[in-house]
């Protein structure tokens, strides 16, 4: 495989890992809320059934988009889909800034049993991974072609690729996801910048389905130009870029409240 291909596809893997540690972060916090309520055993064992249900879901979703990700039907609702749910998070972000803690009370409210909570961990699970599977798709489509064999109905390089992603996205929600809470906490813009690079990814989306062959608003070359790779790289380093540097460090905030 040519070196400049395994360099493109090695740096949309580390874009899915930073993004998959983010969104994982966010998501941990949600099932950590659902489960709170259960013995410490329990808990455990929740988190464990709702995550092996996640990752079946993952894969077997993952086939079955593959023989579908070149309509451009299923490309227009993946990138509506994506556009909503970054908006939709980043909007209540700012006009309900408590929204966590409302999600919180209202969970400790309704508490439910055993099975119950797995079932709706399973859900929330679900949900994450179809966030997760739509970008990590949205990501790869522009990708070249490699010489692997086809796995469903996408090229071998691209399912990996995806699948790796999903995959390393599960184990942080299970194992890392702590590191990426402090990291969120002490850099608390990096949220909205999660949710702002899902709403960009979604845009990417948009732009592939304008210039399917079927639809041709846009011309099929520029959606997969080098162009338009730089346009939609530099403005997601961007994002993130702004996320880091124009969040102020909690650490810094609360060593000057505690010397006021």
């Amino acid at each position: 495989m040519d070196i400049s291909i395994l360099l493109e596809y090695g740096w949309v893997l580390l874009l899915l890992i930073a993004l998959e540690g983010l969104l994982a972060a966010d998501n941990a916090l949600v099932l950590a809320i659902m489960v709170k309520h259960l013995p410490e055993d329990e808990r455990r064992k929740a988190l464990f059934y709702g995550l092996a249900g996640a990752f079946v879901f993952r894969f077997v979703s993952l086939f079955v988009i593959s023989f579908l990700v070149d309509v451009w039907q299923v490309q227009a609702i993946g990138a509506l889909y994506l556009l909503f749910i970054s908006i939709n998070h980043i909007v209540r972000k700012f006009v309900k800034k408590n929204y966590e803690e409302e999600k919180e009370e209202k969970q400790s409210k309704k508490q439910s049993g055993f099975w119950m909570t797995v079932f709706k961990v399973e859900l929330a699970d679900i949900a994450f991974a179809i966030d997760s599977i739509l970008a990590a798709v949205a990501l790869a489509m522009t990708l070249p072609n490699t010489n692997l064999p086809h796995i469903g109905g996408m090229d071998g390089g691209k399912f990996l690729v995806i699948f790796a992603g999903g995959l390393i996205g599960v184990i942080i929600m299970r194992y890392a996801a702590n590191l990426f809470v402090k990291l969120l906490h002490a850099r608390p813009g990096l949220e909205l910048a999660a949710f702002a690079i899902v709403g960009w990814v979604g845009v990417k989306l948009v732009v592939l389905t304008l210039a399917h062959p079927d639809i041709a608003v846009i011309p099929y070359e520029f959606a997969h130009s080098t162009l338009w790779k730089l346009i939609f790289y530099t403005v997601l380093i961007g994002i993130a870029a702004a996320g880091w540097f124009l969040s102020k460090d909690h650490e810094d905030v609360e060593k000057q409240t505690t010397r006021v």
